[in-house]
């Protein structure tokens, strides 16, 4: 049987398992997470969440699976592109024609083509986020470069080595390096780790897989989850664009997003365990049950619709 060269196949992930940290370690890293998350929150972009555009997630999620990654992966490299191409269009038009022009009047390169390159260069950006992530996790995991030459290859561009090492240089060199970048995932995992040792009646093993696809979800059809979230917040249909400057914080609370993916996943596996897991979510993260409860009932709405939703 022929196997596609640009398909790597890799040995299955370890399993997550559960209740093998002492509660003194999960609470300083708990902690930590939730640090993280408030700074992140404090020094966000007015452009954050600008290319987790739903089929630019998509391709990251497919060529994951592609490669064989683990879950993690997909989403860290999302979370790793978006960063990185916020930066790095600004970077590319600050050395533009039009900005200099203003700033110092000198020769450069018009931005119209600049604009064209990194069209022309996004799919090799975007591959070279996953090349990244992959490289963060397990190291039997990792996809090389002839791998993915393969693949852009089998794909149709004529990407060189050279081209994807430069690539994933320029990723490295914009996010300073720090591409260790938590994920929403991040959160879930520790969240469900703090449920265990709070002895939640349902199966965690069981939970983060549905977590995994409700996370999924979430990621590809979050602009209208979040709309929903936005429009009954504000009891507008349409809601302005300085509601939606300042809601912006919510979109990128991985917090509250990893603790209202669990609620959600509650929901959906076990009605009766639902409001004590409602309940634990809100003791640990300090977030209202009034704020889980919205998020995971939009979430719910786009997953299983509005029939089986739960009462507030």
């Amino acid at each position: 049987m022929n196997q596609d060269p640009a398909k790597k196949r890799f040995p299955a992930s370890p399993a997550s398992m559960f209740g093998m940290v002492s509660s003194d370690i999960i609470e300083d890293v708990l902690v930590d997470l939730a640090k993280e998350n408030e700074q992140s929150l404090a020094n966000l972009s007015e452009y954050a969440g600008s290319f987790k555009d739903p089929r630019v997630i998509e391709i990251i999620f497919l060529l994951s699976e592609y490669w064989g990654q683990d879950s993690s992966t997909k989403y860290q490299a999302v979370e790793i592109l978006d960063r990185f191409m916020i930066l790095h269009v600004e970077e590319v038009y600050k050395s533009s024609a039009e900005y200099r022009n203003i700033m110092e009047r000198s020769q450069a390169e018009p931005w119209n083509s600049l604009k064209i390159r990194l069209c022309d260069t996004f799919m090799l950006h975007l591959a070279s986020c996953v090349l990244i992530a992959s490289k963060l996790y397990f190291h039997c995991h990792i996809v090389d470069y002839n791998i993915a030459l393969k693949f852009f290859g089998s794909a149709g561009y004529a990407y060189t080595k050279a081209e994807l090492l430069r690539s994933e240089l320029t990723v490295l060199r914009t996010l300073d390096f720090r591409v260790n970048l938590l994920s929403p995932f991040s959160y879930v995992e520790m969240l469900l780790e703090v449920l265990g040792h709070n002895n939640c009646s349902l199966s965690l093993k069981s939970l983060r897989e549905m977590c995994i696809m409700i996370l999924d979800l979430v990621y590809l059809v979050r602009n209208s989850i979040y709309d929903m979230i936005l429009k009954t917040s504000t009891d507008l249909q349409s809601p302005t664009a300085l509601q939606r400057i300042k809601f912006l914080p919510v979109k990128e609370d991985q917090m509250l997003l990893a603790a209202s993916v669990i609620s959600a996943g509650a929901f959906i596996l076990g009605h009766d365990s639902w409001n004590q897991v409602l309940d634990h979510l809100h003791c640990i993260t300090g977030i209202t049950v009034n704020s889980l409860f919205d998020m995971s009932s939009a979430i719910l709405k786009h997953s299983i619709g509005t029939a089986m939703l739960p009462k507030h």
